[in-house]
């Protein structure tokens, strides 16, 4: 492919709420089975999925009044949603507009059982849910039907020392 310039796959008409606009999309991913985009737009407090198909001139609205910070997909096709706003993480089936809470949902705190401005997630093979617990300056590890998560990594606090993070940016 020689291509040398890009191509507006998804939004390219401005910032704005229509569903040909996106409004500080923070994630993407693909979904294979329906080849489709994806999208984390925060800004609208929604996750949107665009056809990767040519003509595709506008996305539709999967999940609504959320504030979508990251995405994931397990091998069961479960998309997993952190929730800045609501300080956890949620599982929907594709279609379900309400989802399971997998991480926190006890309000925004410090404790086992909750977050402070989720991040990023990860999914593993068992639906194990890792997540960038931001706020926390830590890493939390929730088994599958957990109702409080494991501290991984960081923990003790804002820092550079071995023990601590400083608003973990990923995993």
């Amino acid at each position: 492919m020689d291509d040398t310039n890009g191509q507006v796959v998804a939004g390219g008409n401005g910032k704005g709420n229509r569903l040909d606009q996106l409004d500080r999309p923070t994630d993407v991913l693909i979904d294979k089975e329906t080849d489709s985009l994806i999208i984390c737009d925060k800004g609208n407090r929604r996750v949107v999925r665009w056809s990767r198909r040519s003509g595709t001139t506008q996305g539709e609205i999967l999940i609504e009044n959320i504030a979508c910070a990251r995405l994931a997909m397990d091998d069961q096709r479960y998309l997993y949603i952190s929730d800045t706003g609501k300080h956890e993480v949620k599982r929907y089936q594709i279609g379900d507009k309400t989802g399971t809470i997998v991480a926190g949902g006890n309000g925004q705190g410090a404790r086992l059982n909750q977050l402070n401005y989720p991040t990023y997630i990860f999914v593993d093979q068992q639906q194990t849910v890792y997540v960038s617990d931001r706020n926390n300056h830590r890493v939390m590890k929730w088994n599958k039907g957990a109702k409080e998560g494991i501290v991984v990594a960081g923990g003790q606090g804002e820092g550079n020392a071995l023990t601590q993070l400083d608003r973990s940016q990923g995993l």
